[in-house]
């Protein structure tokens, strides 16, 4: 299986399924002398885990990371990170009625399709739970950024039918509610409307937002290494994400030029613009104001409703998917997206570093 690799200059590599013995990530490129710890990657691994939410899979998992390689005296070596995470509380037995039969969207017939064999327990490599090892990736990437003054932020802008009032928006909020929602009345609607969709067997999707502070004009390649082309590309290989935009995104359809165009100006010296309909991102390059952008995840496959489909055999079927599964999914991929994010800017901040000859001097102390 290839594809299980992200980045050019730092990277990280996944590994590991949904009912295997334990999964984990690979992370190359970070320079030395970071500062890293185990804890640093579980804060953001416990906002993934499950079963710590009445609105996440029962799942029980500490999702407890431990680090193989790559840290000694507790700041990064520069070699590569490798880091543990052990798979803990999985019921196979309750995937054995899919067996043969392929879930309405899953990966199965898909899978099944590409390399004649899947692994049905929880959907394997396809399943959601992959995302906890793009999360201690990012958590790296992070810790590499904050070196820089570099902060990512997500939290959730929709749930279902249900979005957030901006004349409301208090971030003091995300971390005050389970479906991290910067509008509390917001979270209390869209909180009824989740528990109707469970009581009936179903689930919801919803709509996250990431603001990416601090990052230095010109972080970004121009043709087909956009910064916003490969958070494009990090956030729709989440499971999941069906939707991305940025800035305006969508909504810029509809406006004249001057309306979508960011006016600029400057005061005291800086650079500012009036809006951020660009999304802080033109050429692909960074202009140095705040990146924001919004991903669309679409409702849980996994419910326990009636519905249609097949089996290997070509027969038609009628399944209730059993097991514990998330009504929705948005919650716990808030830190995900966050994760991919992080590990975007990263990567590009390094390439940056080698666009201009006064760059590599600076960094390699060379004086003419």
């Amino acid at each position: 299986m290839s594809g299980s690799r992200f980045g050019k200059n730092f990277t990280v590599t996944t590994w590991g399924e949904s009912h295997g013995p334990a999964i984990g990530a690979v992370v190359d490129g970070c320079p030395a002398g970071v500062a890293l710890s185990e804890e640093d990657i579980q804060r953001d691994l416990d906002r993934r885990s499950p079963g710590r939410s009445p609105y996440a899979s029962k799942r029980v998992e500490p999702d407890t990371a431990v680090i193989l390689s790559g840290v000694f005296n507790g700041v990064t070596t520069g070699t590569p990170v490798s880091i543990l995470i052990n798979n803990a509380d999985k019921r196979t037995a309750d995937y054995s009625d899919i067996a043969g039969v392929y879930r309405p969207g899953h990966a199965d017939y898909t899978y099944d399709k590409k390399y004649g064999i899947r692994d049905y327990r929880g959907g394997g490599r396809s399943s959601g739970r992959e995302t906890a090892c793009r999360v201690a990736g990012g958590a790296v990437a992070r810790r590499f950024l904050g070196e820089l003054g570099v902060d990512v932020q997500a939290y959730t802008v929709a749930i279902g039918s249900t979005s957030v009032d901006r004349a409301r928006f208090d971030m003091s909020q995300v971390t005050l509610n389970p479906l991290c929602m910067p509008d509390r009345q917001a979270y209390e609607r869209a909180a009824a409307e989740t528990d109707a969709a469970m009581k009936e067997g179903n689930s919801l999707g919803g709509v996250v937002e990431c603001v990416i502070r601090g990052v230095p004009p010109g972080v970004g390649e121009p043709v087909f290494d956009k910064l916003s082309a490969l958070l494009a590309r990090a956030v729709c290989s989440i499971n999941a994400v069906k939707g991305f935009e940025m800035g305006a995104g969508f909504n810029a359809a509809g406006m004249k030029g001057t309306e979508n165009n960011d006016e600029m100006y400057y005061e005291n010296g800086a650079l500012k613009k009036r809006t951020n309909n660009a999304g802080g991102i033109y050429g692909g390059i960074a202009d140095g104001s705040d990146i924001v952008f919004r991903a669309a995840f679409k409702p849980t496959p996994s419910i326990s409703a009636a519905q249609n489909t097949v089996g290997a055999d070509g027969a038609n079927r009628t399944l209730r998917v059993k097991g514990r599964h998330d009504p929705l999914v948005v919650p716990r991929a808030v830190v995900v997206v966050e994760a991919m994010a992080a590990l975007t800017v990263a990567d590009l901040t390094l390439q940056a570093c080698l666009s201009n000859i006064l760059n590599i001097k600076k960094i390699l102390d060379v004086v003419k």
